[in-house]
């Protein structure tokens, strides 16, 4: 892993621990996203599908479909099947220790299994503005 002044990197994403609460998280992320040209496509409280289906109680985690339409058209354009690594997933959580985390997919590295030049540079656009997006958000003293 690698870690930035802003974010830490992982083999397929960038996570940061943020001081704000989980609500407080979501909303920002959304409104950051916006910023960039995304749109939230679906919204998935992980903690409420964990107790509906399997009555486990977790922290709130919360997984946000994110979706820039220009940069999808592109690529669905060039690779309909790359609608299987769509929309981009970024994840807001409240970690053990109850910190809050937000954690954005890296798209070079989930378009790479598509092994296509020509999607390398919409995927490191996308990856560019998700970036961005984690680079709006505060980040707790000490993460």
């Amino acid at each position: 892993m690698e870690t930035t002044e802003q974010f830490t990197r992982h083999a397929y994403g960038y996570t940061l621990v943020t001081p704000l609460g989980y609500a407080e998280a979501v909303e920002a992320v959304t409104l950051a996203l916006k910023s960039e040209g995304f749109g939230v496509l679906t919204t998935i409280d992980v903690q409420a599908t964990m107790r509906q289906k399997l009555s486990v109680e977790r922290t709130p985690y919360t997984i946000l479909g994110a979706c820039n339409p220009p940069l999808a058209h592109q690529a669905l354009s060039a690779e309909p099947e790359i609608g299987l690594l769509l929309p981009c997933n970024v994840v807001v959580y409240v970690d053990d220790a109850g910190q809050t985390v937000i954690s954005a997919i890296d798209p070079e590295a989930m378009f790479a299994v598509v092994q296509r030049d020509d999607l390398s540079a919409i995927a490191a656009e996308v990856g560019t503005r998700l970036r961005r997006v984690l680079g709006q958000l505060p980040v707790a003293a000490g993460a």
